[in-house]
């Protein structure tokens, strides 16, 4: 029986991790950073992908000082090139052997911007480059047993819609607030459709979603300064009064990551209102989030922009 039902799941609950390996994106800060140092607490070797040395030095230096097994790994998930050295080096670091990869990091309601291969940035991060690392990264993922992908994405994917026919707003009227739920759609389209093509070919590799409800991360306050706009930054702050914290937020995630009670294309969030906050619990999705057909016709636009084969093929 899933332990949600009898009690509130938390960090306590995560069984031994000694002698897993677990990649976590974004890990520089907020829920990545939380992520990566509960997962080190518990005995996993943690690599923590950051796209800033600086930023993602200070993290290590914080998994670190509390004995946690821990090591950096650069990761710009806007260059593709980036993504590709990013894997090499993990796959070459772990002998590939990695039990777990949490695609956590994210952009949020930017302005229009490109990535380095000229994507929609937030579609080319958030989507894009994750999706791209998890093909990558699956040789090391399919020799451990029981290994896990967790795709963090967001209860704003009940505002996107996946626009195939032109998802890195090149034609259309751009809106970032559209353009961050359709990338948030597209974590859950591919977190379902990895999930029932590994179940097709019969691969040990576990495929799962998750979000973190209304949490204080460093999302807002970043997509403020991208804005250049004080009144949104003082929004920011005031909503963020309102927000459950990033230690409580981090529990759907981690959940995903370690539970054994996770189901195979499963997605998770709070049990709170709304689920804006509270514990680890099965989460509720838009119909579009289920759409298999569209799932899948978005893993073959992956591949082709990314020009990364997919893995299950």
């Amino acid at each position: 029986m899933p332990k949600w039902i009898a009690r509130k799941w938390d960090t306590a609950d995560i069984l031994d991790q000694s002698g897993r390996t677990a990649l976590v994106t974004g890990a520089n800060s907020g829920l990545g950073l939380r992520t990566a140092q509960v997962l080190a607490d518990k005995g996993a070797h943690v690599l923590l992908a950051c796209r800033s040395p600086e930023r993602g030095q200070r993290a290590l230096d914080s998994v670190l000082a509390t004995g946690g097994k821990a090591e950096l790994v650069r990761l710009d998930l806007a260059d593709l090139s980036s993504v590709r050295e990013a894997a090499a080096r993990v796959r070459d670091r772990t002998g590939d052997a990695l039990d777990v990869l949490v695609n956590n990091a994210g952009v949020m309601a930017v302005p229009l911007g490109r990535t380095a291969d000229g994507f929609e940035l937030q579609f080319g991060t958030n989507h894009l480059g994750h999706a791209a690392l998890t093909w990558l990264l699956m040789p090391a993922l399919r020799t451990r047993p029981g290994a896990r992908v967790v795709t963090v994405s967001s209860l704003l994917h009940q505002i996107g819609r996946v626009d195939l026919a032109d998802p890195n707003y090149e034609v259309r009227r751009y809106s970032a607030w559209g353009a961050y739920g359709q990338s948030k759609l597209a974590n859950l389209l591919f977190a379902r459709e990895l999930a029932r093509r590994t179940r097709t070919a019969g691969v040990d590799v576990t495929s799962v979603a998750a979000h973190p409800g209304a949490t204080a991360t460093e999302l807002s306050a970043n997509m403020a300064r991208a804005r250049r706009n004080p009144l949104l930054g003082l929004g920011t702050r005031i909503s963020d009064l309102f927000s459950q914290s990033v230690e409580v937020g981090a529990l759907p995630q981690l959940y995903a990551a370690t539970s054994p009670d996770v189901e195979p294309g499963g997605y998770y969030g709070p049990d709170g209102f709304r689920e804006t906050r509270g514990h680890p619990a099965p989460a509720k999705s838009t119909a579009a989030s289920r759409d298999q057909l569209a799932a899948s016709r978005l893993w073959d636009l992956t591949a082709e922009l990314t020009g990364v084969a997919p893995n299950p093929s």
